[in-house]
């Protein structure tokens, strides 16, 4: 029988890169490495790479390590390295209340990055107010039409920040006519009212949401299997960790999460309190100056 009493004084690291997957067991807090592994990252089966690294690490671990576990964190290159390489599964980006022909003049388009962008009728001024009706039967037709042919959808309105009630319902009716497919809401992501870049935000969000998703799942799936019981938090690009579940809703957040645990990392191991840090992976080379 396992020993459900045992105490959690470890934590499993998992670092999925373009090229390698790292796992190591470490003590916690103190985090002094009890056993690591590498593996091939597998693009085309992340479950084979993130197997092998994690239950080669535990091999090298204390027999009792998975009890022993209290914490799992994750970070990843692989929104990152998405951004980068200009990859990322087809998304529907709808603007509520602006102006197309603004967009066209100033070449604002190629900013999106996605080729698929529906504008909708409706929105609100700096004010909050709203300045004409949400077009629904409009936003439920192009929804209908792209459902089986885009992973998500992403929604931004002119002025959502100030008052974000068109998304939201946007969000409702696509959640309705759209399957299952995911929803990102702009005004959820940034408070800044630059409209171009916060859809942008909006459209990479929701291109990483299913990439991410296939990531979490994959370990999750690894740690049940090994009898981990233990919360899944994710890297953020600013260092600090949230919970899986959070980083599903907003994986564009993950931007530079591989890079930021490579800093976070090397500053605990120089006990520097300045320092640069090289960071050369397979597909990217970052530096950073603590």
């Amino acid at each position: 029988m396992e020993n459900s009493t045992a105490a959690k004084d470890l934590a499993l690291g998992v670092d999925t890169g373009g090229t390698y997957t790292d796992a190591a067991v470490v003590t916690w807090p103190a985090a002094a490495v009890v056993a690591s592994a590498k593996a091939l990252t597998t693009p085309g089966n992340l479950a084979i790479g993130v197997s092998e690294a994690i239950r080669a690490a535990l091999a090298g671990a204390p027999a009792d390590a998975t009890q022993r576990i209290g914490v799992v964190g994750l970070s990843t290159t692989l929104a990152t390295n998405a951004i980068v390489e200009g990859v990322g599964n087809p998304v529907c980006l709808l603007l509520i209340g602006y102006d197309a022909e603004l967009l066209r003049r100033f070449d604002f388009e190629r900013q999106l990055v996605t080729d698929d962008v529906v504008f909708v009728a409706g929105g609100h001024d700096g004010n909050g107010h709203q300045v004409a009706a949400l077009d629904e039967e409009a936003l439920i037709e192009a929804v209908r039409q792209r459902c089986t042919r885009v992973d998500a959808f992403a929604v931004s309105g002119y002025f959502s920040v100030r008052n974000p009630a068109h998304e939201n319902r946007a969000r409702e009716l696509i959640r309705v006519h759209g399957g299952d497919r995911p929803v990102t809401c702009a005004s959820e992501l940034t408070g800044q009212l630059d409209s171009i870049r916060r859809a942008t935000t909006a459209a990479l969000n929701a291109r990483l949401i299913p990439l991410l998703r296939g990531l979490v799942q994959t370990v999750r799936d690894t740690l049940l299997d090994t009898g981990i019981v233990a919360p899944l938090m994710v890297v953020k690009g600013d260092g600090s960790m949230v919970g899986a579940d959070f980083a599903l809703e907003r994986p564009v957040e993950t931007i530079l999460s591989g890079p930021a645990a490579s800093v976070v990392g090397a500053w605990h191991l120089a006990g520097q309190r300045d320092a640069w840090v090289v960071d050369i992976g397979g597909t990217t080379t970052d530096i950073a100056v603590l």
